[in-house]
């Protein structure tokens, strides 16, 4: 991205004999790159629009407002697990394989995009109960169907995505904020209500719905934290 892209400018569009060809996603990767260099707070259309030498009106009809921009700038991010070459979705090695792979994948995505990992880690998911940074149904799907096809039951995968999550976004936000990352809350320009998820193509989520739903917060934190006291007194001895 350019100088002359400086979000604190706000220029008009870059002067040129033709007008750039616009599509969704090479806004959103645009978006993800603005990110990157100047910071999520300096993320406006019009800015954009001039980084792509368009006006922003022109962005609209393939981002209808900002806030959907931020939500596609997090799904266009969480996609590129997919192109990890180290990444599986099914554990074709075992599920310890699998977690590995997937959490060294998922560090590398935060380190290589830190400025937009706190957007992963805290925009609303598709569904309540999808937690960052594993947040998209796919992800989910395959993490809950990796561990019970490998002998977890339903619960046994349900605890282990719950743990999995807390343990990846806390360790991963902090990493990210020692890299210079804004991980402050970024407000929305007003409340949105939850969206419908269809989970048609998901038999796990399907299945373990009820249990994601479940509000286990307490108990998660009591043994984490019993699990933490646990490792320093081994540490002790």
């Amino acid at each position: 991205m350019s100088e002359s892209g400086a979000a604190n400018r706000g220029e008009a569009p870059k002067a040129g004999a033709d007008k750039p060809r616009l599509d969704r996603q090479r806004i959103l990767e645009a978006g993800v790159d603005f990110v990157e260099e100047f910071g999520v707070r300096q993320l406006t259309m019009r800015r954009l629009g001039g980084e792509l030498g368009v006006e922003a009106m022109s962005l609209y009809r393939y981002v209808p407002s900002r806030e959907s921009l931020l939500d596609g700038i997090v799904e266009t991010v969480v996609d590129e697990l997919y192109r990890d070459p180290e990444v599986e979705v099914e554990p074709d090695h075992g599920w310890q394989d699998y977690l590995l792979r997937l959490a060294h994948g998922l560090r590398r995505l935060a380190l290589r995009r830190p400025q937009v990992f706190p957007l992963v880690a805290t925009r609303p998911t598709e569904a309540p109960w999808v937690r960052p940074p594993l947040r998209s149904l796919r992800w989910v799907e395959s993490f809950l169907g990796a561990l019970t096809s490998s002998g977890f039951s339903d619960r046994a995968a349900v605890d282990a995505y719950r743990a999995f999550s807390s343990f990846l976004l806390g360790h991963l936000l902090l990493e990210v904020s020692s890299m210079g990352a804004d991980v402050g809350p970024v407000e929305e320009a007003e409340p949105r209500p939850p969206r419908p998820t269809d989970l048609s193509d998901y038999p796990v989520l399907q299945r373990v719905q009820e249990l994601l739903s479940e509000d286990r917060s307490e108990q998660e934190f009591e043994e984490a934290l019993d699990q933490l006291l646990d490792r320093l007194e081994a540490m002790r001895n």
